[in-house]
């Protein structure tokens, strides 16, 4: 007598198209709603910011607090504008940003590049001595860039600013990571036509690491137009002072009215966010390429 046949699988029923659309459609709509979550949690003090700055002879703390404005004016702005000396501290921190970004940009190049091109004894020991550096708060040591900078009479000057952050550790180890994914025979090409190492680097090297360069300007450019402490301690004269700082340093004769420092803020970071959406796309390579070497 023959034994039945026994279908030990589980019958699973498989969804229909109908189905599968509407689990992806809601699965969509889940990812969307927490990303657009997240996006209003990290902008929230910016936009809260920005709506401060458009309430004129509002009280921001008041209860119940104001969120947003009633009506849109600009008055807060040209007022700040008027009493601030705008342009001038916007020049000074121009001139403070762009000496800060082309020193980290040639120095971090060029000490990236023997670390990660040249094979010489007691390489490896230099480059982790540097990464072990990362680790020293960068508070630490103002007392000893104050002396230094002192000791080489360059207080009350913008060189004196932008000495003590001239190269960064993390710019070093960024632009090694990214020589290291240039091949070798870019620079094997350039010894056979009998070019010095000085032109390899800045002919052909160069060139191909221009992601990693938009990254180090991007970073140094938040960093030195942000930057207020530093230039409080090594200026004397006010009238040098970056924007930061001198927001910081006037907050207290308009701090009243928080309109105006709202207003004063957000003129300080906009040409922070122009900078990013027009480097965003190099900032974005060279994070890749640094990760990837």
């Amino acid at each position: 007598m023959n034994n039945p046949t026994i279908n030990t699988k589980p019958n699973y029923k498989t969804p229909s198209p109908q189905a599968r659309k509407w689990k992806k459609g809601f699965r969509y709509t889940i990812t969307y709603i927490l990303l657009i979550a997240l996006a209003l949690f990290m902008t929230g003090p910016f936009l809260w910011l920005l709506s401060v700055s458009l309430m004129p002879g509002r009280n921001v703390f008041s209860n119940p607090p104001a969120i947003f404005p009633t009506f849109i004016n600009f008055g807060n702005y040209a007022q700040v504008w008027n009493f601030m000396n705008f342009p001038k501290y916007i020049m000074n921190t121009v001139i403070i940003t762009v000496m800060g970004v082309v020193f980290n940009i040639v120095l971090s190049c060029m000490t990236a590049y023997p670390l990660a091109v040249f094979r010489f004894k007691g390489r490896d020991m230099v480059f982790t001595l540097l990464i072990a550096t990362m680790i020293i708060p960068s508070s630490t040591a103002m007392i000893v860039h104050y002396l230094t900078i002192q000791w080489m009479n360059l207080g009350n000057t913008y060189l004196g600013v932008v000495l003590p952050a001239a190269v960064s550790v993390f710019n070093i180890f960024l632009m090694r990571q990214t020589f290291l994914t240039i091949p070798t025979e870019i620079r094997d090409s350039g010894k056979m036509d009998g070019a010095s190492e000085l032109r390899i680097w800045w002919q052909l090297v160069l060139p191909l690491v221009k992601p990693g360069i938009a990254v180090i300007m991007l970073l140094e450019v938040m960093a030195f137009w942000n930057n207020f402490l530093w230039p409080i301690v090594v200026l004397d004269d006010p009238e040098k002072y970056p924007l930061a700082s001198a927001l910081t340093y006037l907050n207290g004769q308009f701090s009243y009215n928080f309109g105006w420092i709202a207003a004063g803020t957000i003129i300080s970071v906009i040409p922070i966010i122009v900078v990013f959406l027009f480097t965003q796309r190099y900032y974005m390579e060279g994070l890749a390429g640094a990760v990837k070497g």
